[in-house]
């Protein structure tokens, strides 16, 4: 455990480290702690309106897309939960087959599509571009889930008189909140690591922070505190996630299909 921890942490400290230098410590050689401590590199980051833009648009596209994917993805996953139908074996298949697909094969389509109707450099297209890999995670994680909890439950609900968004407002999802919990987790962090297709279907107003990071190359070379100090600041997000739904993310690993 020790062993692990040192190697998971020791990128994470050294990254730490050098948002703290200046480019001629960091260029000077090896040291465990900054010489001349600095605060400039966040500086810029919090005064570049580039910079905290591209927080922002992340930040903005990346709960979008949580939302819309939760939004779409409970309903569909109570019906393959449910009901037998035609196909359904096949159509949950296929929607796995969507979220192993890499990102760059949607590259030309959506690009192209996305200018043809206007959504081009949108905060929406990002969002709905992400939902074609979130949207079958989604449902994936709450089948399992939502096959967890008896049937009879339903029919219950319903013989008490209530009708079926009541029933599943206030009583199902309640019992199923774990799995939300995870399912938001998991949509939040893969949207937020995804660059390819962010990148590409933005670039001005909706450009998110990963793209401003890869063009810290200026004309002196590399700005490496600068790049260092937006790394440490883009865990954040991650990290304030995983503390508000760590409760359910432990429960939904024992109990869930994750």
């Amino acid at each position: 455990m020790v062993c692990y921890l040192l190697f998971v942490l020791v990128p994470i400290y050294w990254l730490l480290n050098m948002s703290f230098k200046t480019n001629q410590e960091i260029l000077g050689g090896l040291s465990l702690f900054p010489q001349n401590f600095t605060l400039d590199n966040y500086r810029v980051i919090f005064t570049d309106p580039t910079w905290y833009n591209g927080y922002l648009n992340s930040i903005y596209y990346v709960s979008l897309n949580t939302i819309i994917s939760l939004v779409v993805a409970l309903p569909a996953a109570y019906a393959f939960s449910r009901y037998k139908f035609v196909g359904d074996k096949h159509l949950f298949f296929w929607l796995l087959t969507n979220r192993m697909s890499p990102p760059a094969v949607f590259l030309l389509p959506f690009f192209q599509l996305y200018s043809s109707v206007g959504l081009f450099d949108t905060h929406i297209a990002v969002a709905l571009a992400h939902c074609l890999f979130n949207v079958p995670l989604a449902v994936w994680i709450l089948e399992g889930f939502m096959s967890g909890v008896p049937k009879e439950i339903d029919e219950t609900a319903y013989i008490d008189g209530y009708s079926f968004p009541h029933f599943f407002a206030k009583i199902f999802l309640p019992m199923i909140r774990s799995g939300i919990g995870v399912t938001a987790f998991f949509c939040f962090m893969f949207s937020w690591v995804e660059l390819l297709l962010a990148r590409t279907l933005t670039s001005i107003d909706a450009k998110p922070i990963g793209a401003v990071m890869t063009r810290t190359i200026t004309a002196s070379g590399v700005d490496w505190g600068v790049l260092a100090a937006a790394g440490c600041l883009t865990i954040v997000p991650g990290v304030l996630v995983i503390w508000f739904v760590r409760n359910h993310v432990a429960k939904g690993f024992a109990l869930g299909r994750v």
